[in-house]
């Protein structure tokens, strides 16, 4: 059995791999093809482009490489149109893969799209392209399998494999311990992003917030993990700037260390939030981008709420503050009240708890078992059928 699958970036490699891994033991002797990275090729992926190639982001960016993207996507079409799959999995990237996904669609070849756009936030009319292109989707939230069956789109709710690999139960003295910050102060972490566009904005709301709560909380400590080198650089700067005594440890790495010895967090939107939830850490979300994107995205988003946390509850959990709402005068008095008030605190891990067991699906086990579904439908029946999960 051939599967063809492509993956868009470092995630997509993660998610890959899982999935190869378990569609393995229900079909031994399958073979995987199509664009992956390190962790998709030791589960055996024959790639025929690097992964790299498909990692862009960023409108310039992607302008100037569209080019290339537009050859290998026409060259993948023409490989497997002429040498059928028997199963296409295409793993996010959806600017990428709903068209190749309706291309080989189209001639008959099985799809699937694992990680769904967020078209249920905006660019609702890709709705249609989807359903053209695909005969399974494979959703990491639960809101979005509604979304999808209200349009007809066959999908799936599997999981958020980063659920099934954070504990249930953080270790905050064992991670304290790792990180060398002391045990018993009030710890926050702060996460200004893992782009050097988002620590441009945020960085110095969130280091002039810094300043504001070492004034009303001088015991307070702060750690700020480092996606890079160059990121690490600037926010030295930033905290050499607005330093006051404040109690300013940065991290190489090592985000989700942060945030499990931390009692609370102040972050940029983004999967830093859902990281914070299954680490059972309160927090206060910000969103800043340049002043036109953030004109547009209010006209376009369609959405109460940005917060990971507040859209999987489909309600207000945390504190969210957007473009000129995310300022210190906004932060630090959000962030200082669940430093101060523990019964909030504790509120919030008991609904981080809750919905942690919502996305604690065994994701990679269930995403095979959706694929092997489809392909059972084409006669392709598990070497042991009675392990096709439910």
């Amino acid at each position: 059995m051939r599967v063809g699958i492509v993956a868009g970036e470092m995630s997509g490699d993660y998610l890959g791999a899982g999935l190869m891994r378990e569609l393995r033991r229900l079909y031994p002797e399958a073979r995987f093809e199509g664009i992956g990275g390190r962790r998709m090729e030791a589960e055996g992926m024959a790639s025929l482009y690097p992964l790299e190639a498909l990692s862009v982001m960023g409108l310039v960016e992607v302008l100037r490489h569209l080019p290339k993207l537009l050859l290998i996507r026409r060259d993948l079409v023409r490989r497997f149109r002429r040498n059928p799959p028997d199963v296409f999995i295409g793993i996010d990237a959806p600017d990428f893969n709903l068209r190749l996904e309706q291309r080989l669609r189209e001639a008959g070849v099985p799809t699937v799209h694992y990680v769904s756009p967020t078209v249920w936030a905006w660019r609702q009319g890709r709705i249609r392209q989807i359903a053209r292109a695909v005969d399974r989707m494979l959703c990491i939230f639960p809101f979005e399998r509604e979304f999808f069956r209200d349009h007809q789109v066959p999908a799936r709710f599997v999981g958020h494999p980063l659920a099934d690999e954070v504990s249930m139960v953080p270790d905050q003295r064992a991670a304290r311990a790792e990180l060398g910050l002391p045990e018993e102060v009030p710890l926050v972490a702060v996460l200004p992003g893992s782009r050097m566009s988002e620590v441009r904005h945020l960085g110095p709301a969130f280091l002039e917030t810094v300043a504001w709560l070492h004034r009303h909380r001088p015991d307070a400590h702060f750690v700020v993990p480092c996606a890079t080198d160059r990121i690490a650089a600037h926010l030295r700067d930033l905290v050499a700037a607005y330093n006051e005594g404040m109690h300013v440890t940065l991290v190489d790495g090592r985000a989700r260390d942060c945030l499990a010895a931390a009692n609370a967090a102040l972050l940029a939107s983004g999967t830093a939030s859902l990281e914070a939830m299954l680490h059972k850490c309160p927090m206060v979300v910000a969103y800043k981008v340049s002043t036109v994107t953030g004109w547009l995205a209010r006209r376009l988003i369609r959405v109460p709420h940005f917060a990971m946390p507040n859209l999987i509850a489909q309600r207000r959990l945390v504190a969210e503050f957007a473009q000129e709402a995310a300022i210190p005068g906004n932060l630090g008095p959000a962030v200082l009240d669940l430093l101060d008030n523990p019964d909030q605190r504790t509120a919030l891990v008991a609904e981080f708890e809750q919905l942690h067991r919502e996305l604690r699906q065994d994701a990679s086990l269930q995403a095979a078992a959706a694929v092997a579904e489809l392909l059972q439908e084409a006669g392709h029946r598990p070497a042991n059928n009675n392990e096709v999960a439910g």
